[in-house]
């Protein structure tokens, strides 16, 4: 098979699509009430349109249960929150901050709401489109559209402000939404009809079920709980340390970490992505989960030398490369772990469950960094992926047999 195809290559202007609304309900939109003269309290009350995020999972057996008489059952869902997002931003378009902060914020919260829609569904067809060896290369398209979308929704529209005024800007972002409907009429359909739940009662709790009546079920949920915790630890912290550490202006650290940081979590993702259709799924999660371990400690020698740019260059790029490659494996994973008849559903419960380590690893890691030197926290942020591997260790049969298993 060739390492491309239109399945593989659909995922990176779905990608794209998913990422577009998200800075626009939030930083991008805070940009704009920001220059409008809005109070700072209602900005921070903004912040609340980006709820149904963290909730998706309470709709998506509705969109398992039924199905839009259009493309099938995902591509329906795509389409048609496509067309109603780029309704929304154009609408949001025609309303000023200062005069309109109710119609705003609460159009804002539809934005979001269909956002997380379409990201359920899109979610879904990835999981359900790509076979098994091209999961990898699908993830990798997907972020890499996703990461474009954020640089277009962030920095390409701060710049569009200045130039051509805000409202303009959201009726560009609307075009670029809009674009996306027809891409999604284009797309390849998924392999065989699927089965969706008999009714509203099964599409809840079918998912769960069939899930829980797996071998090593439980032991699936703690491994995704754990695989991105180190991750999520060491990173939640690198830009107050950069600052406050080795002493980098906020400038040096914008211009590396972030742009070079955005291009190598990139990079990783193919990279992790093209390894693991030669490696398989266990050893890529087993190899890139040490990579991301290892990737922490080039930390600890920044904090012990001190204001270095060749260490600074040399950590962030690593820090980032190793990211993108274990995310390639881990979402490919949570995809296996999906049966097809309850994709949605299952995705977005697999998904909220891995987002527990990143939501809560702040707290504890602004903590110990109260207490540890730099370079301690770094060496512990690396020891927190121990738990995780060796977990990864004791379920090697399981991961094995999905990897043999293509009913998932």
């Amino acid at each position: 098979m060739q390492p491309f195809n239109k399945r593989i290559a659909i995922m990176l202007p779905f990608g794209f699509s998913s990422g577009l609304p998200l800075a626009l309900t939030g930083a991008t939109l805070q940009a704009w009430l920001a220059t409008s003269a809005v109070d700072i309290k209602t900005i921070g009350l903004f912040s609340l349109a980006g709820l149904p995020y963290a909730i998706k999972f309470l709709w998506s057996p509705i969109m398992d249960r039924f199905s839009i008489p259009w493309l099938g059952r995902r591509r329906g869902w795509i389409f048609l929150a496509q067309i109603l997002l780029s309704i929304g931003l154009a609408f949001m378009a025609t309303l000023s901050p200062a005069e309109n902060q109710m119609v705003m914020g609460w159009t804002a919260f539809i934005i979001a709401f269909l956002s997380a829609s379409q990201d359920i569904a899109i979610d879904a067809y990835r999981a359900d489109v790509l076979r098994q060896e091209e999961r990898g290369l699908g993830v990798a398209m997907t972020v890499t559209g996703y990461r474009i979308a954020m640089l277009v929704s962030g920095a390409l529209a701060l710049i569009l402000s200045d130039r051509i005024g805000w409202m303009n800007t959201y009726r560009v972002m609307a075009a670029f939404m809009a674009v996306s409907i027809i891409i999604t009429i284009s797309s390849p359909k998924t392999d065989g009809e699927t089965r969706p739940p008999r009714d509203i009662n099964e599409a809840i709790a079918g998912p769960l079920k069939e899930f829980f009546s797996r071998r090593n079920a439980l032991f699936f949920i703690l491994f995704i709980i754990l695989y991105k915790l180190p991750d999520a630890f060491a990173s939640s912290l690198i830009t107050a340390f950069l600052i406050k550490g080795p002493g980098f202006s906020p400038t040096e650290v914008g211009t590396v970490n972030k742009a070079l940081g955005l291009a190598s979590t990139m990079a990783g993702a193919f990279l992790g992505g093209w390894l693991m259709r030669r490696m398989g799924l266990f050893r890529s999660l087993l190899y890139f989960g040490v990579f991301q371990a290892i990737s922490s400690l080039w930390f600890t020698a920044l904090a012990i030398a001190g204001k270095s740019y060749p260490l600074l260059i040399t950590s962030v790029t690593l820090e980032n490369l190793s990211s993108g490659m274990g995310t390639a494996a881990f979402v490919s994973l949570m995809m296996a772990l999906c049966n097809r008849n309850f994709t949605a559903t299952q995705y977005a419960l697999l998904s909220a469950v891995s987002a527990t380590g990143r939501i809560f690893a702040g707290p504890p890691s602004g903590f110990l960094a109260g207490i540890l030197s730099w370079p301690w926290f770094f060496i512990f942020s690396a020891c927190v992926a121990l738990p995780g591997l060796l977990l990864l260790l004791i379920m090697k049969k399981g991961i094995l047999a999905l990897e043999r298993d293509t009913r998932l």
